[in-house]
C-alpha cells in the first residue's frame, strides 16, 4: 500500500533526495525538470512537484488536493503512477501545502478529477518518457520499441529491462519533452486507473494513527474556545472575564472584534478563552455571562420570512430563460388544464463529522498553519489580508479532513486562530463545538419555488414557467447580492431538460440573515427536488406511470441547446462537456431497471411505493429510484435504494460507489429531517438531538449502486447522487401513501393512511 506524509512548502524547496529526477507540472500546465542535486539548486525551484524518482526507484507523488473522505488523495496520484507505469506499493504520496504554483487547491464542486486528470497525465507520461529514452540510449534501440510496466522500462524485442530507480543518473540529462510530444498509455495499459485499490489513508483511519485537524499538536500551545455572537452581526456589549480567568486551566481572555458585513471569509468575532485544554476554555466560555446587542438580523424569524420568499415565488420575477410564448400558452389553456405548486425548503448545515478547528504560530514575519481546510489558497489569501502579511510570508499545512461539504473551503476559523496567536505569541488551536459549528455555520439558503403547467388532453406539458427564489451566496461577499447568480441558476434550473415548446425560468429578490454558502449540490438541492417533484405531480394527475411520463418529458436523446442564455456549466465548456439528455434517459431507465419498476409498480399496495428522480450536475448524470414502507401511523421505512451514476471516465469505482452510498445517507438526512430555524435573529438549533442525521437503524436497508463504464471526459462524482434523492423518495411516500410532500423536512408532516 502506498504511504501518505505531509509536505511544507521549505520542505520541497530544500530538496526531495539527491540525485532524484524531479518533475511537476506548472500552473499552465507545461512541464517543468530539475533534479536536486543539493539544497541550492533545488530552492530554484518553485513547489510546483506532482512526481519524483528517487534512485533506489521509490516514486513520490504530490496530492495538492484535500482529503475528506472522497479518495482523492488517492485517486489523483493513481492517475499519475499508472501513466507512469509504477507498482502502486512502492508509491508514497505527498500531501502539498498552500500554494498557487499547483494551480487550484479548493477541493469542491466536485472538480479535482475533471480539472487535474489531465495534468496528472502529463506529469506521469513525462517521467515515463523520459526514462524510456534513457533506456533506448543504453541500449542503442529506438525509444519506441520501450515501455514502461511494474516500475521497470522493458524493450519489447529483446526483453531487456531496467528499473526506474536505474535510469534515473541518465534521465535527468536529458531534455524535457514537449507537451504536444508526449506519448499516452492506451485505457488497455492501465493497471492502476479503473480498479478498487485501497485509499491511501485507510490503514491508518482505521486504526486511530491519520492526523485529522482536531489532532495537531504544538510546543506551548494554547486552547481556545470563541463566544459568538448569537445573532449575524451582533457585537459583545459586556463580559465577565474575571470570572472565566478563574476557571482552572484558563490562561487568558481576549475580545475579537465584531465583524461586519460582507462577512466574506473573516472572523466573526467574540470573547476568545485561551485555556492549557479544551475543555477548561469551554467551563471558562461559560462563566463569561456575555451580553450582546443582537444588531440589525434581531427580527430574523425563518418561519416568517419563508411566506416572503414563497409571495416573492408568486410574483413575476427577472427572466433567466425564455423559449416559446409561456403567456399565449396558459391564456389559450383551460382553467383545469393549468397546474401550479409551491415548493419550500429551509437552511441548512453542514455539520460535518468533525467541526472547524485550526491550528496557527505567528512569529514576527510570518505565520504557519495547519488546519483541515478544502482551500489552503484562500486560507492563505484571507490570512495574509487579516494580518498584513506578504503572501508568501503564510503557510497553510493541509490535515485530513473529518468531513467538509464545502463548509471547511471557508476560513474563517483558521483566521481566529492566526489572532489569537498573534495576540498571546504562542501557538493557538481553535476549536468549534458541536453547538458553534450548528448555530455559526455558513448556511445553505432557504428556498421557495413556484412551478405552474398547462397541458394538454393526454397531460403532457404545453407550457412551464418556474421561478425560484433563495438569498444567493453572493449576499456573503457583497449586501447587493439579492438574486441567485447565473451559475446558482444554472444548477438544474435554467437547464431544466425538459423537452416543452414554451419554457420560461425566472427568479426574484431576497435578503439574507444569515451567512450564505455552499453545501453539497448547492443550488441543484432546491432545483431537482422542485422540478422532479412536479413532473411527478403531472405524471399522476395524467394517471401515467412516473417512469413513462418522465421520459416522455425529457423527449428524444439530443444535446440540449442553452446558447441563448448565461450559462456556466460548471466552468467548462459545452463542446467538451454538453447537456447530454440522452445519457439522463440512460442512467434514468437503468435505475428503473435496477430497481424492478415495471414489476414492483403493477403489484402496489397500499403502504408500499416506489419514486424515480433523475438529475444532471456537476457534469454527471445520476437516477435514484426509492422504495418506501409507511405504516398507517405514517412512520416511513427506507427499504431499497438504488442509484446509478455516470460520471465518463472513472478513476476509483469504489470511491465513486462510497460517494453515491454517502450522497443516500446524506440525501435522505436532508430531506427527512435536515432544517435550521431561526428565531429573534438567533438559530434554534444546537446538535444533533436536534438537527439529526440518518442513524444507523434508519438507512436503507438495501443500496445498490451501479456505476456506468464511459469514455466521456471525466465529470464530477462528490455531489452528484444528493439532488435526485429527496424527491425520489417524496415521490414514493406519495406512491406509498397518496400525501404529497412539497416543503422539506418530512419530519412533522402527517404521512398516516387507512
Amino acid at each position: 500500500m502506498s504511504a501518505v506524509v505531509n509536505v511544507s512548502r521549505r520542505d520541497v524547496l530544500r530538496g526531495i533526495a539527491a540525485g532524484s529526477l524531479v518533475l511537476g507540472v506548472g500552473r499552465l500546465g507545461s512541464p517543468m525538470t530539475a533534479w536536486a542535486v543539493g539544497e541550492a539548486e533545488a530552492a530554484a525551484f518553485s513547489p510546483d512537484l506532482f512526481v519524483t524518482i528517487a534512485p533506489d526507484g521509490a516514486v513520490t507523488i504530490v496530492a495538492h488536493r484535500s482529503e475528506m473522505g472522497t479518495g482523492i488523495r488517492t485517486a489523483l496520484p493513481m492517475v499519475v503512477a499508472d501513466e507512469l507505469g509504477a507498482d502502486w506499493s512502492r508509491v508514497t504520496i505527498e500531501q502539498a501545502p498552500g500554494d498557487a504554483s499547483y494551480g487550484s487547491q479548493n477541493t469542491d464542486g466536485s472538480r479535482s478529477i475533471r480539472r487535474f486528470h489531465g495534468r496528472m497525465r502529463r506529469a506521469g507520461a513525462t517521467a515515463r518518457q523520459m526514462l524510456e529514452a534513457a533506456a533506448a540510449a543504453r541500449w542503442g534501440v529506438p525509444a519506441t520499441e520501450c515501455s514502461a510496466a511494474d516500475h521497470r522500462i522493458v524493450h519489447g524485442p529483446s526483453g531487456r529491462s531496467l528499473g526506474f530507480g536505474e535510469l534515473v543518473t541518465a534521465a535527468s540529462e536529458l531534455e524535457v519533452p514537449a507537451e504536444d510530444a508526449l506519448r499516452y498509455r492506451s485505457p488497455e495499459q492501465s493497471t492502476i486507473v479503473g480498479t478498487d485499490v485501497p485509499i491511501t489513508d485507510g490503514e491508518d483511519i482505521v486504526t486511530g494513527r491519520a492526523t485529522f485537524g482536531i489532532d495537531v499538536r504544538r510546543e506551548g500551545m494554547l486552547h481556545a474556545v470563541i463566544a459568538r455572537s448569537p445573532v449575524l452581526g451582533g457585537r459583545a456589549k459586556s463580559h465577565d472575564a474575571k470570572a472565566a480567568m478563574a476557571v482552572a486551566g484558563v490562561v487568558k481572555v481576549v475580545e475579537l472584534p465584531a465583524a461586519s458585513a460582507p462577512y466574506a471569509f473573516g472572523a466573526l468575532g467574540g470573547i476568545a478563552v485561551l485555556a492549557t485544554n479544551t475543555w477548561a476554555a469551554t467551563q471558562g466560555r461559560l462563566a463569561l455571562n456575555v451580553s450582546w446587542d443582537d444588531g440589525d438580523n434581531a427580527s430574523y424569524d425563518s418561519a416568517k420570512y419563508q411566506k416572503t420568499l414563497s409571495a416573492t415565488a408568486q410574483k413575476p420575477g427577472t427572466v433567466m430563460r425564455n423559449e416559446g410564448d409561456v403567456d399565449a400558452a396558459f391564456a389559450a389553456a383551460d382553467e383545469d388544464d393549468v397546474v401550479s405548486a409551491d415548493y419550500d425548503l429551509p437552511h441548512l448545515a453542514h455539520a460535518s463529522m468533525e467541526p472547524p478547528c485550526a491550528l496557527a504560530e505567528v512569529t514576527g514575519d510570518g505565520c504557519e498553519v495547519w488546519a483541515p481546510t478544502q482551500n489552503p489558497q484562500a486560507a492563505e489569501a484571507t490570512l495574509a489580508r487579516a494580518l498584513g502579511l506578504a503572501p508568501e510570508k503564510v503557510n497553510v499545512h493541509v490535515t485530513l479532513l473529518g468531513g467538509g461539504f464545502g463548509r471547511k473551503s471557508k476560513p474563517d476559523f483558521i483566521v481566529e486562530a492566526a489572532l489569537l496567536a498573534r495576540e498571546v505569541g504562542r501557538p493557538v488551536h481553535v476549536t468549534w463545538t458541536r453547538d458553534d459549528d450548528i448555530r455559526h455555520d455558513y448556511y445553505h439558503s432557504v428556498s421557495a419555488l413556484h412551478l405552474k403547467a398547462s397541458v394538454d388532453r393526454k397531460g403532457r406539458p404545453t407550457a412551464w414557467l418556474q421561478r425560484s427564489v433563495f438569498p444567493p451566496i453572493g449576499s456573503t461577499f457583497s449586501p447587493a447580492a439579492k438574486e441567485g447568480s447565473s451559475g446558482e441558476m444554472g444548477m438544474g434550473f435554467t437547464d431544466v431538460p425538459f423537452n416543452v415548446p414554451n419554457l420560461r425560468c425566472e427568479t426574484g429578490p431576497a435578503d439574507a440573515h444569515v451567512r450564505i454558502g455552499w453545501l453539497r449540490s448547492v443550488a441543484h438541492v432546491y432545483h431537482a427536488f422542485a422540478t422532479s417533484s412536479f413532473a411527478d405531480e403531472l405524471a399522476q394527475r395524467a394517471r401515467r406511470d412516473p417512469l413513462e411520463y418522465l421520459l416522455e418529458l425529457m423527449g428524444p436523446p439530443r444535446r440540449l441547446d442553452l446558447s441563448k442564455i448565461e450559462y456556466s456549466n460548471h466552468g467548462e465548456p459545452m463542446e467538451t462537456y454538453p447537456f447530454d439528455v440522452g445519457r439522463l434517459r440512460a442512467v434514468t431507465e437503468l435505475a428503473a431497471k435496477r430497481a424492478g419498476w415495471k414489476r414492483k409498480t403493477r403489484k402496489k399496495r397500499r403502504g408500499r411505493g416506489l419514486g424515480i428522480a433523475s438529475h444532471r450536475s456537476f457534469l454527471s448524470y445520476a437516477a435514484t429510484v426509492v422504495e418506501v414502507d409507511v405504516d398507517r401511523s405514517g412512520t416511513v421505512r427506507l427499504e431499497s435504494v438504488v442509484s446509478v451514476i455516470d460520471a465518463g471516465l472513472v478513476v476509483h469505482p469504489d470511491r465513486v460507489r462510497a460517494q453515491m452510498e454517502g450522497a443516500a445517507v446524506f440525501g435522505a438526512s436532508l430531506a427527512l429531517t435536515g432544517a435550521i430555524t431561526a428565531k429573534n435573529g438567533r438559530v434554534e438549533q444546537s446538535n444533533f438531538h436536534d438537527y439529526p442525521i440518518l442513524r444507523m437503524n434508519e438507512a436503507p436497508r438495501t443500496l445498490d449502486i451501479h456505476v456506468v463504464k464511459s469514455d466521456a471526459p471525466p465529470a464530477g462524482v462528490g455531489e452528484v447522487g444528493v439532488p435526485p434523492f429527496a424527491p425520489a423518495l417524496t415521490n414514493a411516500i406519495f406512491a406509498a401513501t397518496g400525501k404529497r410532500i412539497r416543503r422539506l423536512p418530512i419530519a412533522g408532516q402527517d404521512l398516516s393512511w387507512s
